[in-house]
């Protein structure tokens, strides 16, 4: 799989690493944590939680980084919520948040409702001045089902902006066949995927595949954000997310092996210049 690597005008046998820090507006903590993985770190990109109270935050500290949105339906915290930019009924659940479960979504959202929602999201990411790089999923609420991949789909189409899409071998457990769907639609997207099986805290995963990453493109990802007491009254995982800052700019030992993997890192705005071109 080196055609998307060769069309990017690399190498059939370069690996080449997106490495994209999720959950951008979340919180002030994950906004500095992202922007310091950025400008300072090895990360390449990132991805705006538009609905998060933080949003216009990180739009204000924005400095023409790659960003793209994390289109959100899911709100999983228990005390920590927010909301549907455009008031949908059936993307609220009993106390006035989005759905904390994915179930729970699937199981009520109107389709309609997700393509208007999903649509305003990006919409204000460009209001706000973000040169959107890219479209992917919160907790993969679009890609995982047909009927909501179909919006997700019709997105990337309608901006010329290309998706994160889940791996290969996915495919079988979720029942459709996802890649050639946005291939047929024109759309590009990495060759690979690597899940944290984990959800949150990437360490582990990235220092077992850096040494065995296929040639072609792969997407990783991290969550990172800075220590801080807003942080940890979050939600649990605030340790992970912690670690993740810390993997993208202070640890030596990830970079080494990046380096002697003779990895490229990349963001996603050549996937987007070769989609319009195309």
């Amino acid at each position: 799989m080196t055609e998307l690597a060769e069309r990017l005008g690399f190498g059939p046998e370069d690996r080449i690493v997106i490495i994209n820090c999720d959950d951008l507006g979340l919180c002030h903590a994950a906004n500095d944590g992202t922007y310091d993985a950025l400008r300072r770190g090895i990360a390449t990109s990132a991805s705006l939680m538009v609905p998060c109270p933080w949003s216009r935050d990180a739009a204000g500290a924005y400095r023409g980084e790659d960003v793209g949105v994390h289109l959100t339906l899911n709100a999983e915290f228990d005390t920590y919520r927010w909301t549907p930019i455009t008031h949908a009924p059936s993307l609220l659940d009993g106390d006035g948040g989005f759905p904390r479960t994915l179930e729970d979504l699937w199981d009520h959202a109107d389709l309609d409702e997700v393509r208007r929602e999903c649509a305003a999201q990006i919409e204000r990411a460009v209001l706000w001045g973000f040169d959107v790089t890219h479209l992917d999923s919160h907790m993969g609420a679009l890609q995982l089902r047909p009927e909501f991949f179909d919006v997700y789909l019709d997105l990337a189409v309608e901006h010329g902006l290309p998706l994160r899409m889940a791996a290969a071998s996915a495919e079988r457990s979720v029942g459709f066949p996802f890649r050639r769907l946005a291939a047929d639609e024109g759309v590009v997207f990495p060759d690979h995927f690597v899940l944290v099986r984990e959800g949150v805290g990437s360490r582990r995963t990235l220092e077992r595949v850096v040494m065995d990453l296929r040639p072609g493109v792969t997407e990783l990802y991290v969550h990172p954000a800075v220590d801080t007491p807003e942080l940890r009254a979050v939600g649990t995982d605030w340790h992970a997310r912690v670690d993740d800052h810390a993997l993208m700019t202070n640890d030596a030992h990830l970079q080494a092996m990046l380096e002697r993997a003779g990895v490229k890192r990349i963001g996603w705005r050549p996937l987007r210049s070769l989609m319009r071109t195309r």
